[in-house]
């Protein structure tokens, strides 16, 4: 029996640079904080903490600081994947040697496969390591959709054992041909609700880098049977999806950590600043929430 690597709200941390790189006392300061607002899980080196501009060893380093930072007091999971089936694996067996209670591995993106080919790929991913392994699918930056075919096909294997689902048109079918011990997970901080209402674990969110515990707090109400609030807090933070999207994330969601005060440092090329409308945006809807004086 499978069981949910966590339930509630994982997020999808953001990476803290300075000029040397990895802003560790600041990326330690934010694992403490999420901790303490009721965060569920820490998702590193995912998109969101823009992964694929770290070297291998930055990448390695980020992973191990965090299983040791957050010492076992809620899950870690690790984005280890790759287009490149060797590199994944790589990246898979080191974050297994530091403890990750799970991988987080995306489909791979630009030179494309089939669905046999990505039930290969995963496959063999799986066979390299003992580790839970949630798969990620995120056709709008893959170009590649993982097919709820396919997906229930990978869900037979036993640590392959949720999956991170962007393409909410999918959600149904899943729950209908997976296992009723995978898990899935949102990949959309707008539709959170809808999902638990399928049956979704949670969320891997990007929202709760600004607002941890209302990201949590939304995710419980729903467990407790208390869909009102669960309702009103999905519409409460539309708004602000809505901006910390309006620019390739994760522009936004740093620009507004640091208008907050959090200093967490830029993005790297070829991310860029956000343009000035959308900036003055965003800090009103920031302004709305009550997050900026």
């Amino acid at each position: 029996m499978k069981q949910p690597i966590f339930t509630g709200s994982g997020v999808a941390i953001i990476t803290p640079f300075n000029e040397t790189g990895i802003d560790f006392d600041k990326l330690g300061e934010l694992i403490e904080w999420h901790i303490a607002e009721g965060t569920d899980a820490i998702i590193i080196c995912g998109t969101t903490g823009e992964a694929p501009t770290m070297p291998m060893e930055e990448h390695r380093e980020a992973i191990r600081y965090t299983v040791e930072k957050v010492a076992k007091r809620i899950p870690v999971i690790a984005g280890a994947g790759s287009n490149d089936t060797h590199h994944a694996i790589a990246t898979s067996r080191y974050a297994e040697s530091v403890g990750v209670d799970a991988i987080l591995s995306v489909v791979p993106y630009y030179n494309k496969t089939s669905q046999k080919g990505l039930y290969e790929h995963f496959s063999a991913i799986a066979k390299s390591v003992s580790t839970p392994i949630i798969l990620y699918n995120v056709p709008s930056r893959t170009v590649l959709d993982l097919a709820p075919e396919t997906t229930a096909k990978l869900a037979q294997i036993e640590n392959i054992v949720a999956i991170k689902e962007c393409n909410f048109s999918h959600v149904g079918e899943l729950m209908n041909i997976c296992p009723s011990d995978f898990s899935i997970y949102s990949g959309e901080d707008g539709l959170v609700l809808p999902y638990l209402a399928f049956g979704g674990k949670g969320v891997i969110s990007v929202m709760a880098n600004i607002i941890p515990s209302d990201t949590h707090a939304l995710c419980q109400a729903f467990f407790d049977g208390d869909i009102e609030t669960a309702r009103k807090l999905q519409l409460q933070v539309l708004p602000m999806v809505k901006a910390l999207f309006c620019e390739p994330s994760p522009v936004p969601v740093k620009k507004a950590m640091n208008l907050m005060g959090m200093n967490v440092g830029g993005c790297r090329l070829p991310l860029i600043d956000m343009e000035p409308q959308n900036e003055a945006v965003l800090q009103k809807v920031l302004t709305q929430y009550g997050l900026l004086k």
